[in-house]
């Protein structure tokens, strides 16, 4: 069975994009963490759905996007997926996985 765990920074990323929704809708925070973690027990599943970007990064990383506005930043260790990072609209992806 195939797993995923949630690093430091995606953690963080998580945390500060609920936050802010939050603070102007409740229930439309806990809806985008819900699907947030939903995309990643499907990425534990089938890990192969995102895909490689060139033009943001030469880390090992795959995206997916999520909800057509957040970007989730992966690697798949064969067997479990490592959530890396989770980006919001207009984030400098290059710059913050340096």
């Amino acid at each position: 069975m195939t797993g995923y765990k949630v690093s430091s920074a995606a953690r963080r990323d998580i945390l500060d994009i609920v936050s802010y929704i939050a603070a102007r809708d409740v229930d439309a925070a806990t809806k985008v963490r819900d699907t947030l973690l939903a995309a990643f027990a499907r990425l534990a599943r089938r890990p192969a759905l995102g895909h490689v970007r060139p033009d943001l990064t030469r880390l090992p990383v795959r995206f997916l996007n999520v909800i057509r506005r957040y970007n989730v930043a992966y690697r798949d260790h064969g067997g479990s997926v490592e959530i890396v990072r989770v980006f919001g609209p207009g984030r400098d992806i290059p710059a913050l996985l340096r």
